[in-house]
């Protein structure tokens, strides 16, 4: 019995051998020994490379290849036609493509997959891919290999390197376009812009190079940038420029001020300081500061994207994002010099600092722990394994949990500005800031489990584009190779605070955009409540500190975004400057042809308790009126009047907005309804500004995804959507980046309503819109001359205009809302105002804008 025992497990051992050995062989189906390679030499090839310069910062260089093979020479031919997921069609593309070259492919991106078709005894296959030429290095696509300069002054060279098909029949061509070039080997065919070579085996058509390119210094002018300091250096001047725009509007809130209010002459002066402005000083002083400093030290500490040993930059990282949250205090109450602090007011601060300090604290711990502590899961000293080799389950873990908690702890940081900038700045609704003071630890525990979801979508946008970039690179050979791939993924792991902190700090400029609003709000609210206590005149707009700081808000609002359109990111500190200059000019112009600037005191300023806005709105219903009888008179449909009546009872409106204007006559061609329109919706400028930020958020968010879909269109972009760690972080991002630029726009029309130039609100809306074009133009030129692609940028600006004119004509309603009653619809409102103002000249204005932005969409999407 236990001879046969022995026997049986015997036997039972080799089975177990036998199927690992047939495992193994079914794991590994891109073995070269059976492809039978010379039996393709009776196949053809068309192979053909084309490079691609014009209207963009990068070479693309895209690689067509068809192969055509014999079903009776080859044996594996027809497997070329089952479905790609299947063992089979994957040997034997395999076979056909690859050969025995097993490396990886980084710098190849296949549009799709091969499309292989059966036509008699021959089967063909089409094989497509592309690169783009953005960093000084190799690339490889296809049966291509380009070979950057090995020298100052050395050409790219182009070598045809096919891995298979040595021995085939190949008919080759390349397209150069504009670029200059020298060809070499046996060729048939050669003009300025192509190269076609002889039907032969790839050594007989150019047994070294096939071409020697030399780039344009539009192209090469880009990898020497990228490569050197200069470009960290460019980006570095925008934060240096926002960061002392941010501490000189700290440093003006600080302090009172009496100068004349912008634009009313005379001497009406403006109403004390910011107030509470004083208290808020500070942590945008700091704020100021801090981030010049965190960028900087993201740009050149954190300069490479894959350090050998992550862990020493991810303890800085960990320890400057816990020092934000603790610099940040999100817990301070603001300033109430009205009243004092609230019995238990410190009480509860306390309460507020524990919790947040004890998060933010275990936090940072656990990721410290990960990198001090190293050994517990398993992970050398370096984190990154040297070697080829899998991270074990305690390894990924200690990974995930290293980078989850420094991303939660930077996204905690941006949270705890963002609060202490809108609660100080009166931004947060007062049930918000009564549930902070009373239930500090639910809120904490809330808002850390919404920062850990949105880590948590980090990472798993990460893990998805590294899954998608190492199918993508093993393309055609060994996938199932576990201990690579986890290598590869645990890799991506170990740099994932690197990796997305510097996108997640990217888009830290919300914060300055929030603390400017802010401050503007404080200023209000000081103003207001100092006006309403000694019954002063309100100014008609925003006084000069406000105008500086709504000059930032529209350049980091609309200008940030439009400035990516501009080819070059280190643009952005100019255009920062560039685009605040210009909104100056634009105000500069208004202070002598807007409709107030022509109007005398009364219409500037408003006195509380006085129904002057009433009076106005009156006189304007019957403007309206006599305008409407007047046109019946002159139809003949007029009963009990005649015009001579109506025209007298119209120089009667004349004559009493002269004596408003304490006599100072305004052109004939500014009525009362110039006058009342040019006032808007509200008594302050601040609420016109919040309802026309309202208004271009409805009107954008078509526009947004629109221009969303556009973006996604190109090319390079599309291409590069799956393989992209915050790929999906982007679109995310980039709607609410375009959703914040039509706000900003907004909020900057309805604020300066009274100042813009114009009678009209579209052209209000047009003379904002120039102060963003004004820098574009400069940038679009620029962009030219480089020979990239300006349309994006011009596309922006239609769309902007767009939304600026909706926004401007919604205003127009609201301003004369209490003629709503006698109207069906707001619409007709709408008609009814601009009827007197030239309401087909309107129609053709929108309708043309709406052609212009049709027409640049239909070259992007193909619109049938």
């Amino acid at each position: 019995m236990r001879g046969v025992r022995w026997w049986r497990l015997l036997s039972l051992l080799v089975l177990a051998v036998t199927w690992w050995g047939c495992g193994s062989a079914e794991a590994h189906p891109n073995s070269h020994d059976d492809c039978q390679e010379e039996r393709l030499n009776a196949g053809t090839v068309d192979a053909a490379i084309r490079f691609h310069q014009h209207g963009r910062n990068f070479v693309e260089v895209s690689s067509d290849m068809t192969v055509e093979v014999p079903v009776r020479e080859w044996s594996m031919a027809n497997q070329l036609t089952f479905s790609k997921d299947s063992a089979a069609y994957q040997k034997a593309m395999s076979c056909l493509l690859r050969g025995p070259d097993h490396a990886l492919r980084t710098t190849e991106w296949r549009p799709t997959d091969p499309v292989a078709t059966s036509s008699g005894d021959r089967v063909k296959v089409a094989y497509k891919s592309v690169t783009w030429i953005k960093a000084h290095q190799d690339y490889r696509l296809g049966p291509w290999e380009i070979k950057k300069p090995r020298k100052k002054g050395a050409k790219w060279e182009v070598d045809l390197r096919p891995t298979t098909l040595r021995k085939a029949r190949w008919s080759v061509e390349a397209e150069l376009g504009d670029l200059n070039f020298e060809h070499y080997g046996q060729t048939s065919y050669v003009d300025k812009a192509k190269v076609v070579w002889s039907t032969q085996s790839p050594g007989g058509i150019c047994p070294g190079k096939c071409i020697a390119v030399d780039l344009p210094w539009q192209r090469s002018f880009p990898l020497l940038w990228d490569q050197s300091i200069w470009k960290p250096a460019g980006i570095a001047t925008w934060w240096v420029f926002a960061s002392g725009l941010l501490a000189l509007a700290a440093r003006r809130a600080r302090r009172p001020y009496g100068s004349p209010a912008a634009g009313a002459p005379g001497p009406v002066r403006r109403v004390g300081m910011f107030g509470g402005g004083q208290g808020l000083a500070q942590p945008v002083l700091q704020w100021a500061l801090l981030s010049g400093a965190v960028a900087l030290t993201l740009l050149l500490f954190i300069r490479e994207p894959e350090p050998e040993n992550p862990g020493p930059h991810t303890l800085v990282c960990i320890a400057v994002g816990l020092a934000l949250i603790l610099v940040a205090r999100p817990w301070h109450h603001p300033a109430t010099p009205r009243a004092q602090s609230p019995d238990g007011s410190g009480s509860r601060r306390r309460r507020q600092a524990y919790t947040v300090i004890g998060f933010a604290s275990v936090m940072a711990t656990a990721g410290i722990l990960v990198i001090l502590g190293h050994e517990l899961f398993d992970l050398p000293e370096s984190l990154v394994p040297k070697k080829a080799e899998a991270p074990d389950v305690p390894g990924e873990v200690g990974y995930i949990l290293m980078g989850l908690t420094t991303v939660w702890l930077w996204l905690a940081a941006m949270a705890a500005w963002t609060w202490r900038f809108a609660r100080e700045g009166g931004l947060v609704p007062a049930d918000w800031s009564r549930k902070w003071d009373e239930k500090p630890v639910v809120c904490v525990a809330v808002v850390s489990a919404l920062l850990g979801l949105v880590a948590g979508g980090l990472l798993w946008s990460l893990l998805w584009a590294s899954e998608n970039q190492w199918e993508r690179v093993t393309w055609l050979i060994d996938q199932d190779n576990s201990a690579a791939r986890e290598n590869y993924i645990g890799k991506a792991l170990a740099n994932f605070p690197s990796t997305e902190l510097t996108w997640i700090f990217a888009y830290s400029w919300f914060l300055a955009g929030i603390a400017l609003l802010a401050l503007l709000k404080l200023h209000f609210t000081a103003q207001r409540a100092r006006v309403s206590s000694k019954m002063e005149y309100i100014p008609f707009g925003p006084d000069k500190p406000d105008l500086l700081l709504i000059a930032a808000l529209f350049s980091l609002t609309v200008g940030m975004r439009g400035a990516k359109f501009a080819s070059y990111n280190a643009q952005y500190g100019i255009w920062f400057v560039l685009n605040i200059l210009s909104l100056f000019a634009v105000l500069a112009a208004g202070r002598r042809w807007s409709v107030l600037s022509r109007t005398g005191y009364l219409f500037h300023m408003h006195r509380p308790g006085a129904n002057n806005r009433g009076e106005l709105m009156e006189k304007v219903h019957q403007y309206r009126n006599l305008n409407h009888q007047l046109k019946l008179a002159d139809q003949g449909r007029a009963s009990g009047v005649t015009c001579e009546q109506l025209e007298e009872q119209l120089r009667g409106l004349r004559r009493w907005l002269v004596e408003r204007c304490l006599k100072k006559n305004p052109p004939c061609q500014i009525s009362i309804l110039d006058v009342a329109l040019a006032w808007g919706p509200e008594t302050h400028w601040w609420p016109n500004a919040v309802r026309g930020a309202r208004l271009a958020f409805c009107f954008g968010v078509p526009a947004s995804f629109i221009l969303l879909e556009v973006e996604s269109h190109d090319k390079y972009s599309g291409q590069q959507l799956p393989f992209e760690p915050t790929a999906v972080p982007n679109l995310v991002a980039g709607l609410i980046t375009f959703q914040t630029a039509w706000v900003g726009a907004g909020f900057v029309l309805g604020a300066l309503w009274r100042l813009l130039p114009g009678r009209q609100s579209a052209v209000r809306a047009w003379t904002l819109t120039f102060a963003y074009i004004m820098p574009a133009v400069l940038a679009a030129l620029l962009t030219t001359f480089i020979d990239s692609d300006p349309t994006m940028l011009l596309l922006y600006s239609l769309v902007m205009l767009f939304i600026l004119t909706l926004t401007g004509l919604w205003m127009d309603t609201l301003t004369l809302k209490e003629e709503r009653q006698y109207w069906p619809s707001r619409f007709a409102l709408l008609v009814s105002i601009h009827r007197l103002r030239g309401l087909s000249g309107q129609l053709a204005y929108l309708l043309a804008q709406l052609a212009a932005v049709a027409a640049i969409l239909k070259g992007f999407i193909k619109i049938p």
